[in-house]
């Protein structure tokens, strides 16, 4: 047995002598347990004869009394033992004490933020019992003329569900019907028939309610403005009728536009990710590695692979306080395009235009709707929002949350023009049109 410093050097050796052996075939080793001890497992060696000679040779004057690194008389097929103590004073095996029967290890991490082994299974595991497979039919004298499934998450135990509109509701007429009947199914087999609510064809965001007459498995919501690009997120779903997967990926983009998607009507953002989601995974949950909602799954480009879509959580719970405030969600128009301002583009503009004024954020208006609330207030092409209601803003994000769903209130507007001309101006919003 090997104690103290000189066990660290004899350690040293031993592995520096292994690796060159163990390429030729001179060294090879099990591992034997000593009846259920900890502290009696060995590791059993065998050595060939000139490994054995240089071994004994560089252990003189290491080990006590001049003992040899080899028992004496050891014959070439048999090993020698080295304790426990010797292994942890060198280089530490693979932790075994931390692997269960079933062949899970422990969730440690080697530091603070980094994803164990169990992380992603533990955060899908948070949220599973959760997730509902929502399936309905729309049908007219017995004829079954289309299914829709999808997928729900449970956010409140008295069986209130998250999903997407288009899953229960036909936007395909010029006004919007519901499906028919909804069928929610649990991760636990349970049935149960659904009402729709409410739902929103811009969001594509609907809230159905299954009644139960135990507590129902819920989901907690997290908060979407929270991710970063690069943050591990989890997807969970009923993808072509398969309940109970999951995939995980990361956050690509935290605010992909509509209009970058090709989509028009009212602007709407998007979290992007990687995750791997297919039909039927539409209104299933996006989750951080804390087992939270930070989204629903709404879309994906079908002509591409890891490039999925869901609604941020934070949105979602501003359509729910809608639909509870006003069974709808009312969404105020002011009919300006705009577009966010950052110096790099401010300065790409005063190339063009020497005129254009001297601002380094804010929101520039390149289009006014004819007719509209801003046309009447006094906006202009080549405007610059810099303040809002008496706030300073740099982002359309920030004038719509201040607008909120006030409809039919004045909102005092400072502008910027050509030549730092600054100007006052008072807009009354109108709600949207639902159609536009």
């Amino acid at each position: 047995m090997l104690r103290g410093a000189r066990p660290r050097r004899g350690a040293v050796l031993l592995l520096a002598a292994a690796a060159v052996a163990s390429s030729s075939g001179a060294l090879a080793y099990d591992h034997r347990g000593g009846h259920g001890d900890a502290s009696s497992t060995a590791v059993h060696v065998s050595a060939s004869s000139p490994l054995r000679r240089v071994l004994s040779s560089a252990a003189e004057g290491i080990l006590p009394g001049g003992a040899h690194l080899l028992a004496p008389g050891l014959a070439p097929a048999e090993g020698f033992p080295i304790q426990n103590s010797f292994a942890s004073a060198s280089v530490p095996p693979t932790n075994l004490s931390n692997q269960s029967s079933n062949g899970n290890s422990d969730d440690s991490k080697c530091c603070p933020g980094c994803i164990g082994r169990n992380t992603i299974a533990k955060a899908a595991a948070a949220v599973g019992p959760a997730v509902v497979n929502i399936s309905s039919t729309q049908d007219t004298h017995g004829w079954v003329l289309e299914k829709s499934i999808g997928s729900g998450t449970i956010i409140d135990p008295d069986g209130t569900i998250l999903t997407c509109a288009h899953v229960v509701v036909d936007f395909q007429s010029t006004k919007p019907i519901l499906r028919g009947k909804v069928s929610v199914t649990l991760q636990d087999s349970r049935e149960f028939e659904g009402t729709v609510l409410n739902a929103d064809r811009h969001s594509d965001i609907a809230v159905v309610k299954i009644k139960s007459k135990t507590p129902l498995p819920s989901a907690s919501l997290g908060s979407s403005s929270k991710l970063r690009p690069g943050d591990w997120v989890v997807a969970l779903g009923c993808p072509l009728s398969l309940q109970n997967t999951v995939t995980a990926g990361i956050v690509s983009c935290v605010d992909r536009k509509s209009s970058d998607l090709g989509l028009g009507g009212v602007r709407r953002e998007y979290l992007q990710t990687d995750c791997a989601i297919n039909q039927g995974n539409s209104g299933g949950p996006l989750v951080n590695l804390d087992g939270e909602i930070v989204g629903v799954n709404v879309m994906k480009v079908w002509a591409a692979d890891g490039l999925s879509f869901a609604v941020p959580i934070d949105s979602i719970v501003k359509i729910v306080e809608n639909f509870k405030k006003n069974g709808r969600v009312v969404r105020p128009w002011l009919g300006l395009k705009m577009l966010d301002l950052n110096p790099m583009i401010v300065a790409q503009l005063k190339e063009r235009s020497s005129s254009f004024p001297d601002v380094k954020k804010g929101v520039l208006v390149p289009m006014v709707t004819p007719g509209s609330p801003a046309e009447r207030a006094g906006f202009r092409p080549g405007d610059v929002v810099v303040e809002f209601d008496g706030k300073l803003v740099e982002s359309i994000k920030e004038i719509i949350d201040i607008m909120g769903d006030k409809v039919g209130v004045p909102f005092k507007v400072l502008v910027k023009r050509a030549n730092n001309v600054t100007v006052s101006l008072t807009v009354i919003p109108e709600e949207a049109d639902s159609s536009r």
